[in-house]
C-alpha cells in the first residue's frame, strides 16, 4: 500500500488529477488548504493538498467505467471529423466532464475511510446489519465528500439521529381511575421486580410524580415462589395485592377498586414461541379494558434477532411501549437500539438492578448515548438538545 499527496489550486482539481491518474484504487485520507508564494505574506495563491493511498489491486468496475469513458471520448472525435459543429462538440464534452466527476466525487464518498471507521463503531457497538446500513446511507445523502474529512462533526450528526428516535413523543394518558398499567414479556426479563418498583415510585411520588394510590396484581401464580416474591414486595411497601386466575377474576378486581389511583398488573412470563399460552393470556388481559397501557420488558442483554421477534410475538397485546430491563447487565446497546427503530418502538423506562425502588429511571436518549463505545459524546450540547440528564450512583 502507497501513501501519496497530490497538491492543486482547488479540492475538486486534486480530485481530478487523482482519479485520472490511479482510478479507483486511490482512497482518500484527508486534506488541508494553505497559502505559497507571494511577498511577505501578500500576494500568496492558496493551494489545497490531498493525503492518499494506493490499493492493489483496481477494481473491474472501475476499468468497465473507464472503458465506457474512453468510447464516450472516440465518439466525440468522430462527431468532430464529420464537421459537426464545434459548439455541439463541446457542450457534449462539457456534460461528458460533469459526469466523470459526479461519478468520482459519488464513488469517494462511498468509500471513504469516515464511513469505514463510522461502521467499525456501529458494529462494535453490535448494531443490527440492517441499521448499520441504513445510517451509512443516511450519513452519504446528508454529508458532501469534503464535510466526511470532520469525523468528529459526523459523530455529532449520528449520535443526534440516535437520540432523536428515542425522544419519548407520546402523549400523557388521560386522567381516569383506575388507571391500569400491565407488564408483559418473557420469562426472566425481571417483570415481577419492575411491576414493584412502579408500585413504589407512583406510591411515594418518586421521579417527579405526585403519589398515588397503588394496588397489584399477579397473574403469575404458577411459577414456584413468583406469589411469595411479590407478596414480599407487597408486604414491605405496604401496598394491597390481588391474585387472579381468569378475565373474570381481573375485570372484577380492576371493578371492585375503581377507586384506587393505579393498578400495576404482573403477568406470566411466556416464551414468545409458545404461541397457545400467549393467547390465552391475551384473553385474560382483556378483561383489563381498552384503556389499559400495556407495556413489553424486555432484557437489554437479549440479542437483536431474539428482540425483533419478542417485539413480533406480542404485537397483538397493542403495547404502547417499552421498558428494557438489565441494563447494569451489558456494555453495548447497539441491540436495543437497532431493535427499537426496526420495529418503530417507544422505550418509556429503563431498569438496571435489583434494589426497590431504586435502579429504574424514565427513558432519556443520553443513557443510550452515554452507554456507545467509542463515540465522542459532547454532553453539554447533548443535554441542550434532550434536556438534562442526572447520573445515578
Amino acid at each position: 500500500m502507497q501513501y501519496l499527496v497530490e497538491q492543486g489550486s482547488t479540492h475538486r482539481e486534486v480530485l481530478e488529477k487523482i482519479r485520472t491518474q490511479y482510478g479507483d484504487t486511490a482512497k482518500i485520507l484527508s486534506h488541508r488548504s494553505f497559502r505559497t508564494g507571494g511577498i511577505l505574506g501578500l500576494f500568496g495563491k492558496d493551494r489545497v493538498e490531498i493525503t492518499f493511498y494506493i490499493k492493489d489491486e483496481a477494481p473491474r468496475e472501475t476499468e468497465k467505467k473507464r472503458s465506457e469513458l474512453e468510447d464516450d471520448k472516440r465518439r466525440i472525435l468522430e462527431k468532430i471529423n464529420q464537421d459537426r459543429t464545434l459548439i455541439e462538440v463541446l457542450t457534449e464534452v462539457r456534460s461528458l466532464k460533469e459526469m466523470v466527476s459526479d461519478t468520482h466525487t459519488r464513488e469517494a464518498a462511498a468509500e471513504h475511510a469516515s464511513l469505514d471507521a463510522l461502521d467499525a463503531l456501529l458494529e462494535d457497538n453490535e448494531f443490527s446489519s440492517a441499521y448499520r446500513h441504513e445510517l451509512l446511507d443516511k450519513v452519504r445523502a446528508n454529508f458532501s465528500l469534503e464535510d466526511l474529512n470532520d469525523f468528529q462533526r459526523l459523530q455529532e450528526v449520528v449520535l443526534e439521529w440516535l437520540g432523536d428516535r428515542l425522544v419519548n413523543n407520546q402523549s400523557k394518558p388521560k386522567p381516569q381511575r383506575p388507571r391500569v398499567i400491565v407488564l408483559v414479556g418473557p420469562t426472566g426479563v425481571g417483570k415481577t421486580t419492575t411491576i414493584a418498583k412502579m408500585a413504589a415510585i407512583h406510591k411515594l411520588g418518586m421521579l417527579d410524580l405526585e403519589p398515588h394510590d397503588v394496588r397489584m396484581v399477579t397473574i403469575d401464580t404458577f411459577r414456584i415462589g413468583a406469589r411469595q416474591q411479590i407478596e414480599t414486595y407487597a408486604s414491605i411497601m405496604q401496598v394491597p395485592l390481588s391474585s387472579v386466575e381468569t378475565a373474570k377474576d381481573l375485570r372484577d378486581t380492576i371493578a371492585l377498586h375503581h377507586d384506587t389511583d393505579l393498578i400495576l398488573v404482573d403477568t406470566i412470563g411466556k416464551s414468545p414461541k409458545d404461541a397457545v399460552r400467549l393467547a390465552e393470556m391475551q384473553q385474560i388481559l382483556e378483561a383489563a379494558g381498552t384503556h389499559a397501557e400495556v407495556y413489553l420488558a424486555i432484557a437489554a442483554t437479549t440479542k437483536t434477532q431474539d428482540m425483533l421477534e419478542i417485539f413480533r410475538q406480542f404485537e397483538p397485546f397493542r403495547y404502547s411501549g417499552v421498558v428494557v430491563t438489565k441494563m447494569d447487565e451489558t456494555t453495548r446497546v447497539g441491540n436495543v437500539l437497532s431493535a427499537l427503530a426496526e420495529r418503530n418502538k417507544q422505550v418509556l423506562w429503563i431498569t438496571d438492578g435489583q434494589r426497590v425502588p431504586l435502579d429504574i429511571e424514565r427513558a432519556h436518549p443520553l443513557r443510550f448515548l452515554m452507554n456507545l463505545e467509542g463515540f465522542r459524546l459532547n454532553r453539554p450540547k447533548m443535554e441542550e438538545r434532550y434536556g438534562e440528564y442526572s447520573d445515578r450512583a
